[in-house]
């Protein structure tokens, strides 16, 4: 059996709202393992004279979480 958990990041770029959810994805996967899919929540962006400069998103990762290789004995 799997479990899988969620967890709610926030990410930028300069380039896109792609490039931003590449961003969130390579920076969580330093840490977390088994990344699954990325669910994008929300998007905003930031202008600076009349010219987008910044892309914002807010995403969702999903992670299968490993499972114990030497499960502990319970005790009695």
């Amino acid at each position: 059996m799997s479990i899988v958990k969620v967890l709610e990041v926030m990410s930028n770029s300069s380039k896109s709202w792609e490039d931003a959810a590449q961003n969130a994805v390579s920076h969580a996967s330093k840490t977390l393992h088994n990344i699954r899919s990325v669910w994008i929540e929300d998007q905003s962006a930031t202008v600076q004279d009349n010219k987008v400069i910044e892309f914002r998103v807010t995403v969702k990762l999903s992670f299968e979480l490993e499972e114990e290789k030497h499960p502990q004995k319970k005790k009695k």
